[in-house]
């Protein structure tokens, strides 16, 4: 029988063989998930024998890593600003870059709302920016949307794995079954120009192609969002996004021609200008 440092060498050189980036943290959460441990726990007994019971399910989840199959998805969960949140193909897998959009968020929160703020997040796909800011703000209320009925049920059942109970799920394609005035609009929409498509990383295309993709390039849905959310905004209330590297210029000319002013488009960790902030007044 194979230990488990055996295992993790072994399925270490196969995916390093089939490209795979970051191949032994991948083995690592492989493993781990099928052993219900941590990858911690695993340095604590790479002697241990595994069990065919053991290797045949890892064999299989190694395969499909090898052939692109997001790790995430063969988790089924992905961790989030502190939180498990389920990851499957109903909705796009979050990037890091989204953790730094709450966080921006809530900061601004804080700093501008004395009361717990009403919240819509547009295009919610699985959940985890509206649940997160609705698990951090508990007095608040938070309505996602989405015009995919998979996603919403995706949503629903991160709301109820986490306990997260000041939220709604609306089925819309973006304002069209919303009523009502919001303090605060976000929104992760798709923003990837369709040309791209042929070129992704073999990852990316278990994504669902309606959350990734939006026309030439990639601002079609944003076009009609922007100039939309300012009549579902209270005055004052704020826009937050998340766009592509190299939107902004773009994005800055929409929101000053939808009338939002106090724009601003932060930068990421990367230095690349992300997130789109502006205010309804």
């Amino acid at each position: 029988m194979k230990s488990v440092l055996e295992t993790i060498n072994g399925g270490t050189q196969y995916l390093e063989k089939r490209g795979i980036e970051e191949a032994r943290r991948n083995m690592e959460h492989l493993l781990a998930h099928q052993l219900r441990c941590t990858r911690m726990e695993l340095y604590t007994q790479f002697d241990k024998p595994l069990e065919e019971a053991d290797l045949s399910p890892l064999r299989d989840a190694l395969k499909q890593r090898g052939e692109g199959v997001p790790l995430q998805h063969l988790l089924g969960e992905i961790h989030f600003h502190g939180r498990d949140f389920i990851c499957d193909g109903r909705g796009l897998i979050p990037r890091p870059e989204t953790e730094e959009l709450v966080e921006m968020i809530l900061k601004d929160l804080s700093a501008n709302y004395a009361s717990a703020p009403s919240i819509l997040d547009v295009g919610c796909g699985s959940g985890v920016l509206g649940l997160t800011l609705a698990a951090e703000l508990p007095g608040s209320h938070v309505t996602l949307a989405d015009i995919s009925s998979d996603a919403l049920a995706l949503t629903r059942e991160n709301a109820a794995k986490l306990g997260i109970e000041n939220v709604t799920t609306l089925p819309s394609n973006l304002f069209g079954n919303v009523s009502g005035t919001f303090d605060v609009i976000v929104a992760n929409l798709p923003y990837v120009p369709e040309s791209e498509a042929e070129t992704m990383a073999p990852e990316l295309k278990h994504d669902p192609a309606l959350a990734l993709f939006s026309g030439a390039d990639g601002l079609d849905l944003i076009r009609s969002f922007v100039p939309q959310a300012v009549n579902f905004l209270k005055p004052g209330g704020i826009i937050a996004m998340e766009i592509g590297h190299d939107q902004a210029s773009q994005l800055h000319d929409i929101l000053e021609s939808s009338g939002f002013t106090e724009i601003e488009i932060r930068k990421d960790l990367c230095g690349i200008s992300r997130f789109p902030f502006a205010k309804h007044l």
